[in-house]
This record gives C-alpha cells, sequence and structure tokens, in this order.
C-alpha cells in the first residue's frame, strides 16, 4: 500500500505505526491460552487506528468490521486489548515533572506556542494532540460560532507541540 493510503486509513505513517508495534507487540494482553489464537497485534493495532481516525458515520463498529473482515466483537476486542496496551506506556511518554528543569522549560516554549496561535487564555492548554476534532454536542454557550468547523459541527481541536 502507497504510504499516502497508509496515513489516510490508519492516520500514522508506516514508519510511526511499526514502532508502535514493536512497543506493544510484548505486552502480555496479546497472548492466551487458548486454540482460538487473536490477530496478530499489527491487525490489531490498524483497526484500533482506523477506528480513532475517524468519527461519525466512518467510526461505527459495524463499519470497522466491515473494512477489516472482522466480526464486531473482534473490533471491540482490538479497541480494548490495544488501549490496554497503550497505557501500559502513560508514564513513559507523559511526564511534567515540575522539578525537571528540561520539562520546565518544554512547558514554558508549549505554553508560549500555543499564546501566540491563539490566547492568553488558551496558553494553559497545551497538552492536546493530532488535529482529532472532539465534537461537542451542543453549540457552546460563549463565542459558540468559533467552535463551528468546516464539517457543520460545534467542535475543539486537538493539536501536538
Amino acid at each position: 500500500m502507497p504510504p499516502i493510503n497508509f496515513c489516510r486509513k490508519l492516520h500514522v505513517s508506516p514508519a510511526v505505526f511499526d514502532k508502535l508495534v514493536e512497543r506493544i507487540s510484548p505486552h502480555a494482553i496479546f497472548y492466551n491460552n487458548s486454540n482460538n489464537p487473536q490477530l496478530p497485534v499489527p491487525i490489531q493495532l490498524a483497526i484500533f487506528l482506523n477506528g480513532v481516525g475517524h468519527y461519525g458515520n466512518a467510526a461505527t463498529t459495524q463499519d470497522l468490521a466491515e473494512w477489516a473482515g472482522v466480526s464486531v466483537g473482534t473490533v471491540y476486542n482490538c479497541f480494548k486489548q490495544v488501549m490496554i496496551a497503550i497505557l501500559k506506556h502513560h508514564d513513559d511518554a507523559i511526564h511534567f515533572d515540575p522539578l525537571n528543569r528540561e520539562d520546565q522549560e518544554e512547558r514554558k516554549r508549549s505554553q508560549q506556542w500555543v499564546e501566540g496561535r491563539t490566547c492568553r487564555e488558551w496558553r494553559g492548554g497545551f497538552l492536546c494532540v493530532d488535529g482529532t476534532p472532539f465534537n461537542l454536542f451542543q453549540k457552546p454557550g460563549w463565542h459558540g460560532e468559533g467552535f463551528f468547523d468546516k464539517n457543520s459541527n460545534y467542535s475543539l481541536t486537538a493539536q501536538v507541540r
């Protein structure tokens, strides 16, 4: 599959995908003593990434199952298992030690970057990820029009630095 198609479906590059597989594969959640083996970790991760990279009609469990050629229950199991494996790495990947000089400097740079692109009030909102829109269930009462996106939804968009 060409990298552009890979990225369009899974929202990560092939190199990032391979690194994620390498990091989560050793987790015990992917191994069992059953006569029914689990799907390989790369397939479980692909199902998970396709699902979290879409929302609305493109993200239904049934659509994911049809895309991957598996059952709805398998999609559910893949999501659960991949999340458990990813969350194991939380403390290794996310850390802000207020006493660590490097963490203090990174936090300050991130806050300045956010403030420079938004407003002073949003300066503290630097812990977001990847441009994913988080749909709101209704129009916010304060500056509601500012949350209306190109897809005609009220949403917040997460960003990573």
